[in-house]
């Protein structure tokens, strides 16, 4: 892909045909775009495999990803949308989600001797998106601030193309080998390091949850280690529980608190979490 601007796959230009369009990201075996066409608003995302470095292994998956989540959305019976197969890989459409994420809302919170307090109410909004998969039976495997799109009338919880719940067609199914340490539950990195592989659970959103409002709210991650450290030294750390006290203020310090607990069964349920908060 590098070396030549990247652009919309055919079979997306013939089902769109947009009045604008804006690449947003492209990054490690993904693009993502912002279409205008007379049939609506849309994110268009198309995966391609990523190629191996000096210091990255070949990642075939990434390719796979547009059309995995083109069929959870099928799943949750999402309307608007659509997927498939590209030369490169896989694509899909779906509603554009409009607004700010979670930890761009929040910067104002995280300035130095800022006294803006982040707010309750954001923080349910967040609940109440991840409420709605957990409802349907569905872990979504990759919590994190920026997949929470905080929208003028309701939160989006946006990427689910590493949602478990449901069957997924062979053809575009992949293992889940973990997220962004940074939200990874104890448990999760603790099997990606013996086995490269995890099971997305709903108990691991909520530690993800909570170390996406404590991110968002104060800066801090939930774990110490090194900006620098290699992965698998990330995941020790998350594994092995070097947590850091949670300074986030009131009411929503004490419910991150319970939310990162290190064994999955003394976290509280989504439900938990959005009684503590309203």
């Amino acid at each position: 892909m590098s070396g030549t601007p990247p652009e919309l796959p055919i079979v997306v230009l013939g089902a769109l045909t947009p009045t604008t369009q804006r690449l947003v990201l492209n990054r490690r075996g993904s693009m993502v775009w912002e279409v205008e066409s007379h049939r609506g608003h849309y994110a268009v995302k198309v995966g391609y495999p990523i190629e191996a470095t000096a210091d990255w292994p070949a990642q075939p998956w990434t390719a796979l990803a547009p059309a995995r989540e083109g069929a959870v959305l099928y799943r949750l019976g999402v309307h608007d949308f659509a997927y498939g197969e590209w030369e490169g890989g896989t694509w899909n459409f779906q509603p554009w989600r409009e607004g700010p994420d979670l930890y761009q809302l929040w910067e104002p919170c995280r300035t130095p001797d800022s006294h803006i307090e982040p707010h309750t109410s954001v923080a349910l909004g967040c609940v109440e998106a991840l409420a709605e998969l957990h409802a349907k039976g569905w872990a979504h495997g990759d919590v994190q601030p920026a997949h929470f799109i905080i929208g003028p009338e309701r939160t989006h919880l946006i990427d689910l193309a590493l949602a478990h719940g449901g069957r997924i067609p062979e053809g575009y199914d992949f293992p889940f080998r973990g997220c962004l340490v940074h939200y990874e539950a104890p448990e999760i990195a603790r099997s990606v390091l013996a086995t490269g592989e995890a099971e997305p659970t709903q108990e691991a959103d909520i530690y993800a949850l909570g170390a996406s409002l404590l991110i968002s709210a104060t800066g801090w991650r939930a774990v110490e280690y090194p900006d620098d450290a290699p992965r698998p030294v990330q995941r020790k750390a998350v594994a092995d529980g070097k947590r850091r006290p949670v300074k986030a203020p009131g009411e929503l310090g004490e419910v991150i608190e319970a939310m990162l607990s290190h064994a999955p069964e003394d976290r509280p349920t989504i439900y938990e979490v959005g009684k503590a908060l309203s």
